[in-house]
């Protein structure tokens, strides 16, 4: 099974890139990893909230195989622990799914049709995270879930 990471936006801030690309490293030595990250359509600026969505929707959708199994980052998703992402990861694997997508939004969020086609919806929190945060968020979480379904000491508890 491979794991992969999509954010819409710019390229990983320096503040974050250091620790996204060392927790990336670290999932390495469990899952196949890897980060991709959508650009902004062009003229984001000039396209109202839900047409930008739209924009971003067609470029996901693009990108995503049929068989892929998405996990669509949402606030209004539902929430689990670290061990809960344990057992979600290891339940894909026995289900064997190949490609676990990891979908972070773009600032407004993922259009309906991303949602509908997603087949998990996880909210981090009920906090709100700057995008470039969440990405060290689910780098660091997934690590963590790795660890745990090794039985690793990374996560005390």
């Amino acid at each position: 099974m491979k794991l992969h990471f999509w954010a819409i936006g710019k390229n990983h801030e320096p503040f974050v890139k250091e620790g996204v690309e060392d927790f990336t490293k670290r999932i390495s030595k469990y899952y196949p990893v890897e980060w991709s990250i959508i650009p902004v359509p062009k003229n984001a600026g000039m396209l109202s909230e839900m047409d930008l969505k739209k924009k971003e929707a067609e470029i996901m959708l693009e990108w995503l195989g049929k068989d892929d199994y998405l996990v669509a980052l949402d606030e209004n998703g539902k929430q689990f622990g670290s061990e809960g992402l344990a057992d979600f990861i290891v339940k894909r694997s026995n289900q064997s799914v190949r490609n676990i997508v990891f979908l972070i939004g773009g600032a407004f969020g993922l259009d309906k049709r991303i949602l509908d086609r997603a087949n998990y919806k996880w909210s981090l929190s009920d906090l709100t995270f700057p995008h470039q945060l969440v990405r060290l968020i689910l780098a660091e979480q997934v690590y963590r879930a790795c660890t745990i379904i090794k039985n690793e000491k990374y996560h005390h508890r």
